[in-house]
């Protein structure tokens, strides 16, 4: 039986999260141009995306995702039975343990700083960025504790609902990044980026306690791992966290493997991956974040006839958006790099670089999308152990087309940090098709005949969006690229919903539908 309700309910909160994650792109571009002008792809880019590279990991270790997933849906189990009092004192005992493990985390980094930068993130570094490395990592640490107890409220604000402060967080910490490169990195260079990571993080907790507060929930000195529901998010966060090791494992290979090639590489993966992520998290994450608290709540309540439909819902918006997006982001790559980017110290030669990767992760942005729904379907089972199973395997196979592909594309002739991003994208592909053979199984089935309705629709719309945005760029081809991206993006988009109208989409008529009503409500006030 269709849960039009449910359904409803994951458009309604993804529609919100993407507004605000929108948002929050826009100032996550504004802070990657301002960061590309004043620092380009030079030698202290580099030397902070190393150090930025040990602080991710870090987070990604302690808390993250790995958190996330085991914590929310054993969270939002309790609030669905209605033993609110049990689910703060899970709240209470995970963010005790979680603290504890942050603080400690940081200060063993900060103390071992120099071994793990020159023996282990970029021994391909000279001397003199190795050091610069060492102190940039030791300003940024504080970060990684900050973001793990704001990663946390947001779990607890998404569990209930609240999805537009949460998703509005990543704006406060680029306002924090673009305050550090204006303000303090004239004195400071780029110690000032740094410190604005810093005071990002701040901003990003911060702007989530007012929500937090407002739920009224009791705070308690818990018996930590003495709880059994503690035990259980522990239970559910091992599987997820040796995954999440795997993950920062590949992204440290890449760093490592950038440190040896010619100059600009690893910005030049920073920056494309970065890009990609944009629509990534505006389309996958948006909706992924929507339905996982709906999901957990399916799954608690035993409908799993529900959580079928409106997984099978999440996946059609996640594939209408992001098929189109990838082919976009790789038609017209070179001219957004340099219209976002050229300028100041990033050149022609940086824009490059960036393009060239960017070319190779875009055809990963459909699979990095799916597997963002498909493993929070997962999660919501409470099963951390069969997404991470296979995140894993494709990460190791990442880490071997890493090595490969590198090797393959200096022998052609190509840029060999292309083959990085390459293999990221062939990886993740691999997991998102492991993720769907088991979660059909798992699920006896997930709405196939509505899926691959989505998939040709999508694929026929991209395929006559593609073939519009080529004529067009070819005509301005020697035109400026605010025309070659502006007009291509706008052309592609009007090819692409015109297709979509055609071939009566309910996902666009309801757009309208929406939009329509927005405008005559508007109009009566």
């Amino acid at each position: 039986m269709e849960p039009p309700s449910a359904n409803r309910q994951i458009a309604r909160a993804a529609g919100t999260v993407m507004l605000a994650f929108l948002f929050s792109n826009l100032v996550g571009l504004a802070r990657q141009v301002v960061i590309a002008r004043a620092f380009g792809t030079g030698g202290d880019m580099e030397a902070f995306n190393a150090a930025n590279r040990v602080a991710e990991v870090l987070f990604n270790l302690t808390a993250g995702g790995a958190l996330a997933s085991a914590f929310v849906p054993t969270f939002t189990g309790l609030l669905a039975r209605e033993d609110r009092q049990r689910a703060w004192k899970l709240a209470s005992g995970v963010a005790n343990l979680l603290l504890a493990a942050l603080v400690l985390t940081a200060g063993l980094a900060a103390v071992f700083a120099p071994w793990v930068v020159t023996q282990l993130l970029a021994p391909g570094f000279s001397a003199g960025k190795q050091l610069l490395t060492v102190q940039l990592l030791r300003v940024l640490l504080p970060s990684v504790v900050t973001f793990g107890i704001s990663g946390l409220i947001m779990g607890i604000l998404n569990s209930h609902q609240k999805f537009l402060v949460p998703a509005l967080t990543p704006s406060m910490y680029g306002l924090g990044m673009i305050f550090g490169v204006l303000t303090l990195s004239p004195r400071m260079g780029i110690f000032g980026l740094a410190w604005g990571v810093v005071i990002g993080a701040g901003l990003h907790l911060i702007l989530q306690l007012p929500s937090l507060l407002r739920l009224g929930g009791k705070y308690t000195v818990s018996e930590g791992w003495r709880d059994p529901l503690v035990r259980q998010v522990g239970k559910l966060m091992l599987p997820r966290l040796f995954g999440a090791a795997v993950v920062q494992l590949n992204f440290w290979v890449n760093t490592l493997l950038a440190s040896y090639q010619p100059a600009g590489s690893l910005n030049g993966i920073v920056y494309a991956f970065q890009l990609m992520l944009m629509p990534q998290a505006a389309i996958a994450q948006s909706i992924a974040i929507a339905a996982m608290p709906t999901f957990s709540r399916q799954v608690a309540l035993g409908k799993l006839d529900e959580m079928r439909s409106s997984l099978g819902a999440s996946l059609r918006g996640v594939l209408f958006l992001s098929l189109p997006a990838a082919a976009g982001l790789m038609l017209l790559r070179r001219p957004i790099v340099a219209l976002l980017y050229q300028r100041g110290q990033f050149t022609a030669e940086s824009t490059e670089l960036v393009a060239w990767a960017l070319l190779w992760y875009a055809l990963g942005l459909v699979g990095h999308s799916l597997v963002e729904v498909l493993a929070r379907a997962f999660y919501a089972l409470h099963d951390t152990r069969t997404p991470v199973t296979i995140g894993a395997a494709a990460m190791g196979l990442n880490v071997l087309f890493s090595l490969l592909f590198t090797r393959a594309f200096a022998a052609i002739g190509w840029m060999p940090h292309g083959g990085l991003a390459l293999a990221n994208s062939l990886a993740t592909a691999l997991e998102m098709i492991g993720l769907l053979i088991l979660l059909r199984r798992r699920l006896n089935g997930i709405s196939g005949k509505t899926v691959g309705d989505a998939v040709w629709k999508a694929s026929l719309g991209t395929g006559i969006m593609a073939l519009v945005v080529f004529l067009v760029d070819s005509r301005l081809a020697n035109s400026s690229v605010v025309l070659q991206a502006g007009i291509g993006i706008a052309a592609g988009t009007m090819a692409y919903s015109g297709v979509l109208v055609l071939l009566r989409v309910g996902e666009i008529r309801s757009l309208f539908s929406a939009i329509r009503s927005r405008l005559t409500s508007h109009r009566a006030h």
